[in-house]
């Protein structure tokens, strides 16, 4: 037979129909006798639900599959993440308009029809000092750089921020190495210019920044603020004692691992801080740099904490900001185009993405606050969060971004 005389095609194909002797439907077979087809390669060809009705009258169409609506499985864990509150109002002796909870969860992250008591929040970044940020970040903050005070204002009254996280770098004894005390005075401005919870971080330096934590955490006396951070490689106790003091919290830092995260949230309750004072921050390894042994660190950290392990049932902060590190998200015009080709795109879009995706990656693991820094990036954040916990019925418009270039 060859294969361009579709008539004699045709008529073996008929031939082959009407020589079926038996179908299967189970196995999806079709059982010929008495047909010899060659062909030069692959022969494919099928037959329609109505030739094989015509040789097989007792097969008929294939009734309709009442699909049962999907009920999906709710299962409350054996354990409730402790909450822990950010800010205090006037009648709980601050000056706050609002504040802030975290954790209360008591099922995973966006659990179909779970009923979690607080959304994941996200916090700005702001800085004490002129900051090296990329360019796409510094042209927002171009007007405040280096003013602490107006950033956080710019924050709040711009872009919305519900809360503020105030980075003290300046503070850095390899920077410009200022004092605890004018820090403090730091503290005191933004206190003064905004009026949502705080977050307060040091330099960094484990030498310095127990000292520079106890002086903001005087001067914010009664604000509940969140100081950032204890951990095992400096002196902790003394940001213990200031949060216990001056009424603050206290954010549990470590390096992606669980036992020290443990053994670090151990070391507080015994030596006194309350549960509903303590937040996680097991580290932030930004997109395409380790984000995926985050997750599972963040994640093994929630299903533990919903368990029952009362040493790691606490809400969990991730610094987002960390994507920025990848150059992939800053590198612009620099980058050499034989090495990397040019499919990256404009980094307008591709650095504040970078930071959404990494936040995104750690609410699903479990995160419940978010220390980010572009205001588009924030943006986009929040929408998702009010997506994913059924308060917006929509994604964001793909066009908003424009705004951001």
């Amino acid at each position: 037979m060859k294969l361009y005389d579709k008539d004699k095609i045709k008529k073996v194909l008929q031939e082959a129909l009407e020589s079926i002797q038996s179908i299967d439907l189970e196995e999806d077979e079709i059982v010929l006798e008495g047909v010899d087809l060659e062909a030069k390669g692959d022969l494919e060809f099928e037959i329609s639900q109505k030739a094989v009705s015509q040789v097989f009258p007792q097969i008929t169409e294939a009734e309709e599959v009442e699909i049962e609506e999907y009920e999906p499985v709710i299962k409350e864990m054996d354990n409730q993440i402790q909450e822990v509150k950010i800010g205090a109002t006037s009648s709980e002796g601050g000056t706050r308009k609002e504040t802030v909870t975290l954790g209360g969860e008591k099922y995973l992250p966006f659990y179909p029809d779970g009923d979690n008591p607080h959304n994941p929040v996200v916090t700005f970044d702001t800085f004490d000092r002129e900051e090296p940020l990329p360019s796409v970040i510094s042209k927002h903050y171009e007007d405040v750089i280096g003013r602490p005070s107006e950033w956080a204002k710019k924050s709040v009254d711009e872009y919305g921020a519900k809360m503020v996280t105030l980075h003290l770098t300046s503070t850095d004894p390899k920077g410009e190495d200022t004092s605890p005390k004018e820090a403090a005075k730091t503290v005191e401005e933004v206190l003064e210019v905004v009026d949502v919870p705080l977050v307060i971080g040091g330099s960094g330096n484990p030498d310095k920044d127990p000292k520079v934590l106890e002086a903001a955490a005087e001067a914010a006396e009664g604000e509940r603020c969140l100081l950032a951070s204890a951990t095992l490689d400096l002196d902790w106790k003394t940001i213990a004692d200031a949060a216990l003091e001056y009424n603050h919290n206290v954010l549990a830092w470590t390096t992606i691992d669980i036992n020290l995260q443990k053994e670090l949230n151990r070391r507080l309750m015994n030596y006194g801080v309350d549960r509903d004072r303590i937040v996680m921050d097991p580290t932030t390894a930004g997109l395409g740099y380790g984000i995926e042994y985050s997750f599972s660190v963040l994640q093994r950290i929630r299903i533990s904490g919903l368990k029952g392990d009362e040493e790691l049932d606490f809400p969990i902060s991730n610094g987002v900001t960390n994507a920025w590190g990848a150059r992939e998200a800053w590198m612009g015009a620099e980058i050499p185009k034989e090495k990397y080709g040019e499919d990256w795109g404009p980094r307008e879009f591709r650095g504040p993405l970078w930071e959404v995706f990494t936040g995104l990656t750690m609410i699903m693991a479990g995160s419940d606050m978010l220390m980010a820094l572009h205001p588009r990036a924030v943006m986009v954040l929040k929408e998702m969060v009010k997506r994913l916990s059924g308060e917006m019925d929509e994604l964001p418009y793909p066009q908003k971004w424009v705004t951001s270039v």
